[in-house]
């Protein structure tokens, strides 16, 4: 108890600063909007018109890339088109789908749920184009490896246009966020929530593990080193097997929650609907509610935030915009298919409108709507939670790494620090309690979509031409799959 307190009371005021100038504030309608949100919220519609609804035109031509029909194993990279968006799906699809939609409707109701899958439908606009721009400005190492992402593209891109000096002051920055954001969001956050959920089926206040948070962090800050040590290629081949798995374990077993609650699903669209567009809330109303969705819904799958363009710039391939394509699965498989499942599972079984808020949040309030069906399940959830938090760190492990390497380079000693402090962070998560966290965590990840956003923008024309020339090309591909 010692131990964890103090680290927690430590960290507590730290992340409470982090935050609080991350989200600075400006009143709308009687509501308190953060600038950042806004920001993420106008981007992603902005590309869905810029790109004329690509979200929409290019889904299946992202499925056929995906399942490898255009593939030409010569062609540079490192990881296939699957293996770049299983890791950048391990990197979102996870613990924020279980524990951040349970956040969200803890908060401001299940309407939050809604706001969510549409802001992951115009997110996918905004991921097509950072990943786009993650290809195509990504640098090819002495080694042979591939770096790309945000820093990159906003370096190389931004002195293309003549704007040299600006390009590297806004890298240099995200390359910063990245890496703290990394020891947040995709570190702390994760085994926080993996913790949280073991300690609930090993006996609660009374299992072993209740006061020692310490030792389960350094358990699975070991496992996270074995697959880390081995770069992109070793975390692609993790991500490629566990993803597939992780993702449908748990769908199958929230649709089965569901199905056993038929008849309530009419009154839980009705209820997730009414809060969604209620002008009056326990959420604050419609906007109250819409912003909180747009809000872990950004975190949740990260479009705009830029993470994600680090793992897809690893991909073989000639044309960047393929990539793009791909990318645009990630927030459609976040928010629009797996986020829903635990929306309607905490709705058609625990969530009542008319009683006072309930007191769990986060992975412990989707524990207790899964248990309210079969006693067992949140057994299931546990290993499906902890199966998240790893594949999600171990992807975000890559993020950070890849920022370090833009600030500091990429000889195996430097790398070696990172790899160190960053497993660090993997223990420390299920040291600190979970509303320190949150704060920590959410001002990092928005932080970087200050930086990124402002680069899509400049940057928008050139994502424009890349994708108007491949799809003067389309009809000449040839599909490896069927010559």
């Amino acid at each position: 108890m010692g131990i964890d307190l103090a680290i927690n009371n430590a960290f507590k005021p730290i992340a409470k600063v982090f935050s609080d100038v991350v989200f600075f504030t400006v009143s709308i309608g009687g509501h308190e909007v953060p600038l950042i949100v806004l920001w993420l919220v106008v981007g992603a519609i902005f590309f869905t018109f810029y790109l004329r609804f690509i979200n929409i035109r290019g889904f299946t031509h992202a499925l056929k890339i995906t399942r490898g029909d255009y593939s030409d194993p010569n062609d540079p990279g490192e990881v296939t088109h699957f293996q770049a968006l299983a890791t950048a799906i391990s990197g979102t699809v996870g613990v924020g789908n279980i524990a951040h939609v349970a956040i969200a409707i803890s908060i401001g109701g299940p309407g939050a749920a809604f706001w969510m899958m549409v802001a992951g439908f115009f997110g996918m606009a905004s991921k097509f184009a950072e990943c786009t721009l993650g290809v195509k400005y990504r640098k090819v190492n002495e080694d042979g490896s591939i770096s790309g992402g945000p820093m990159y593209y906003l370096d190389r891109g931004l002195s293309e246009l003549g704007r040299p000096r600006l390009g590297k002051v806004m890298a240099h920055y995200y390359a910063f966020c990245i890496i703290i954001g990394g020891f947040g969001a995709g570190s702390m956050f994760q085994s926080n929530q993996a913790y949280v959920q073991f300690v609930n089926v090993t006996g609660g206040a009374e299992s072993f593990f209740a006061n020692n948070g310490w030792l389960f962090g350094l358990l699975i800050a070991l496992l996270v080193g074995v697959v880390i040590i081995g770069g992109i290629k070793k975390i692609a081949n993790v991500a490629g097997k566990l993803v597939p798995f992780m993702a449908l374990l748990y769908l199958s077993t929230g649709l089965l929650v569901i199905a056993f609650n038929l008849d309530r699903i009419p009154g839980a669209v009705g209820v997730i609907l009414n809060n969604a567009f209620s002008l009056q809330g326990a959420g604050g109303g419609m906007i109250g509610v819409l912003l909180l969705g747009f809000r872990r819904a950004a975190y949740s799958n990260e479009a705009g935030i830029g993470s994600a363009a680090v793992a897809h710039s690893a991909v073989s391939t000639k044309k960047p915009v393929t990539e793009g394509y791909v990318s645009l699965l990630e927030p459609f498989i976040d928010s629009i298919v797996v986020s829903p499942v635990t929306a309607l599972v905490i709705t058609v079984t625990i969530y009542d409108p008319g009683a006072p808020p309930t007191s769990l949040s986060g992975v412990e309030l989707t524990s207790a709507a899964f248990g309210s069906v079969f006693p067992f399940f949140p057994y299931i959830l546990a290993v499906v939670v902890m199966l998240f938090a790893y594949s999600t760190i171990i992807a975000w492990s890559y993020y950070g790494r890849e920022g370090w390497i833009y600030l500091f380079g990429n000889k195996k000693k430097v790398i070696n620090v990172y790899n160190a402090i960053f497993c660090g962070s993997v223990a420390l998560g299920c040291m600190t309690q979970l509303d320190s966290i949150l704060d920590f965590s959410d001002a990092m990840i928005f932080a970087m979509a200050l930086a990124n956003f402002l680069g899509l923008y400049m940057l928008a024309p050139i994502v424009k031409r890349e994708m108007q020339s491949y799809e003067k090309d389309m009809p000449n591909l040839k599909s490896h799959r069927n010559s």
